[in-house]
């Protein structure tokens, strides 16, 4: 099936069940379209329903299930067509109905979705809609990684077989996070044509990219294979976000950064800069050092204090009392008072730390209810801990009075929601129990905010970012690495919900030491905080970081609602623009990481600005580097109208390895 240019579909590339003989696919979804056929699915890719294998498709089927031990081989035909808030293909068969959903999304997205429903029960091993690719569009993005090491970008060239990922951790994944872009040869930042691809799912998916010997291409997404471990009657993709934009890879990632920021629950505001002491204390808990590092933080800037592992149970190292939240009263004999008397006195908010899916064999919960574990009591060990079945009502009843019984006693604005072992199997029951929870606490405690942790950013998807307002990116506070994980990232998030802390001074995941400018302005481009014991800073690193804090605050709140444009540098370097929400104000910051290959930087052409507008400006933060009094920005502000901006662009300074350049600009 093809959605044409008018919003309707021809039926050259109809994967789909056979159509009664007087169907007119056209006019019948032309019809139904109604109000998505306004320009919402001009130029999009073809779409098809599930290729069936019935029907002598080549190619992988889109559809594997089984019913009384036998292939499920329906024999579909399409019902009907209708328009309400979304448009509905339906699908029938003898004691079958398949529902196809596609829905026009703000910002000229699209979501897509399938629902397999049965009158028996069903073993589903696989269900995923599956999108024909254009023959131009002959290069695969994926987003691939590891801890500390997220979001790394992998091209591959589509030109014959098949490309499958299956990613069965049981999360969206460092490996696999379900982000990726179909590009035409030479797309960038900012020129280029590009189709992008979102799977709103937390808990694995599965990808596969076919090259057909006819010429025909697909791309198909759903839950990972074998997922649906029991027997059912109703199953449900997750949905897909699609895009399509001309203008390169920033036409597709502006969109999905501003769908994810209208999709996340309600947050504080101002956003507020970070203190999380994990890495100054780790499990070390102590009331006068805590009191203490409180005091440094503040005086530094920041507005709100995580307390993250160490606090319950008795929990003095990784190996046990995970499921016991209760406080632990030999670090915290009067519970959390005095520690949020002093942030109080301090005007800080409070926020603690949980890992509520997973229990340590030693630990009072393990002991109570060994039944209560996923998994075989064979299985290998992963941090220590195994996972709670989260699918069980009494696991969830159990954590639900925990939890919420700490968020209801205390006066905790803020939960940081980590999660540090990989499921021992695939299980979707598993992730609709995390989102049931979820859903639940945050019922009760709607003051409170959630952060998704997964080992750093081992879950971010549209699933969990509707119920989590921030995601902490990477474990990894190494500034190099930040700046990497971040512009890529960007491809999907937004600004606000992207948290990154200025970390110690030697990295606890790299070795590497780093200047402060550069750790600051890395944090500052998304939602800043601080990770170090900040007694270990010297005065002029506390100068600098009290600056670009500072600097921040001044500025987060149209930062915060705007757009993220990734600029196109050589390589060993990195720059992107953050641009209000109308328009009127931004902010550039261009690092170069690598020793460059010539002394002057090319120049820095900027994007989405007004051609005819004239904007100032100004150089916030000069870049450490060879003296040179040829750049114009080095001696005072510029005024250059867009066009020139976009179509040339501005010269920086020269610049060191590990050094960073910030201008901030306005138009007049």
């Amino acid at each position: 099936m093809v959605l044409g240019s008018d919003g309707g579909m021809a039926c050259c590339h109809y994967w789909g069940p056979p159509l009664p003989g007087d169907t007119d696919l056209d006019a019948l979804v032309a019809a139904a379209a109604g109000g998505i056929t306004g320009g919402m699915l001009d130029a999009l890719p073809p779409l098809s329903l599930v290729p069936e294998a019935r029907r002598s498709f080549p190619g992988q089927p889109g559809l594997v299930a089984f019913q009384n031990g036998l292939p499920l081989e329906p024999d579909w035909r399409l019902d009907s067509a209708d328009q309400g808030d979304a448009l509905t293909l339906r699908h029938v068969a003898p004691g079958l109905r398949l529902d196809i959903t596609i829905r026009a999304m703000d910002h000229g997205l699209i979501g897509l979705r399938a629902r397999l429903s049965s009158d028996a029960a069903v073993t589903l091993h696989h269900l995923a809609l599956a999108l024909p690719v254009p023959a131009h569009l002959s290069d695969l993005t994926e987003l691939a990684g590891r801890w500390t090491r997220e979001f790394q970008p992998v091209t591959t060239a589509l030109d014959h077989g098949a490309r499958l990922r299956d990613a069965r951790t049981g999360r969206s994944g460092h490996e696999h996070p379900p982000h990726l872009w179909l590009t035409a040869p030479g797309t960038t930042n900012t020129g280029g044509e590009v189709v992008a691809l979102h799977y709103g799912w937390s808990g694995g998916h599965r990808m596969l990219v076919e090259a057909l010997p006819d010429g025909r291409r697909q791309i198909q997404l759903g839950h990972c294979s074998g997922s649906e471990r029991a027997p059912g009657t109703v199953f449900e993709t997750a949905e897909i976000w699609l895009a399509r934009g001309d203008r390169g890879l920033n036409s597709v990632a502006v969109p999905f950064q501003r769908a994810i920021r209208d999709a996340l629950p309600p947050a504080r505001r101002p956003r507020p800069v970070h203190y999380n002491g994990w890495e100054a204390i780790y499990f070390r808990h102590d009331a006068t050092e805590l009191a203490q590092i409180a005091e440094r933080a503040a005086a530094l800037g920041a507005e709100r204090f995580v307390l993250d592992d160490g606090w319950f149970g008795r929990r003095d190292d990784d190996s046990s009392s995970l499921g016991d939240w209760t406080i632990d009263p030999r670090k915290h004999p009067q519970g959390f008072k005095p520690l949020i008397d002093k942030l109080r006195a301090l005007n800080m908010r409070f926020g603690l730390w949980f890992e509520p899916e997973m229990i340590n064999e030693d630990s009072d919960l393990y002991r109570a209810h060994p039944d209560w574990v996923l998994g075989p009591a064979d299985q290998i060990r992963g941090r220590s801990q195994l996972h709670l079945d989260m699918a069980r009502d009494d696991v969830r009843d159990h954590l639900f009075d925990l939890i919420g019984g700490i968020l209801g006693a205390w006066d905790i604005d803020y939960v940081k929601w980590d999660h540090n072992r990989l499921t021992p199997f695939p299980d979707a029951a598993q992730t609709r129990g995390v989102y049931a929870l979820l859903d639940r606490l945050r019922a009760a405690h709607p003051q409170v905010e959630f952060e998704s942790c997964a080992s750093g950013g081992g879950r971010i998807d549209a699933g969990i970012l509707t119920r989590c307002g921030r995601v902490w990116l990477s474990d990894s506070n190494d500034a190099i690495e930040r700046l990497r994980i971040q512009h890529h990232a960007a491809m999907l998030l937004p600004a606000c919900v992207t948290g990154s802390h200025v970390g110690p001074r030697e990295c606890h995941t790299s070795g590497r030491v780093l200047p402060m400018a550069l750790r600051a302005w890395t944090a500052a481009q998304r939602h800043m905080g601080f990770e170090m014991d900040p007694r270990e800073l010297t005065t002029a690193e506390a100068r600098t970081l009290t600056r670009v804090t500072t600097w921040w605050k001044a500025n987060r709140d149209w930062m915060m609602a705007g757009d993220i444009w990734r600029l196109d540098r050589p390589a060993g370097s990195l720059a992107e623009m953050q641009l209000s929400a109308d328009g009127s104000r931004m902010v550039v910051f261009a690092a170069q990481i690598d020793a460059p290959v010539a002394l002057q930087p090319p120049l820095l052409r900027l994007t989405g600005l007004d051609p005819q507008a004239r904007y100032r400006l100004t150089m916030l933060e000069h870049p450490v580097g060879h003296h040179s009094s040829s750049v114009a920005l080095s001696r005072g502000a510029v005024t250059l109208n867009g066009a020139a901006l976009m179509a040339q662009g501005v010269a920086l300074p020269p610049a060191f390895p590990q050094t960073i350049a910030v201008i901030e600009g306005t138009r007049l």
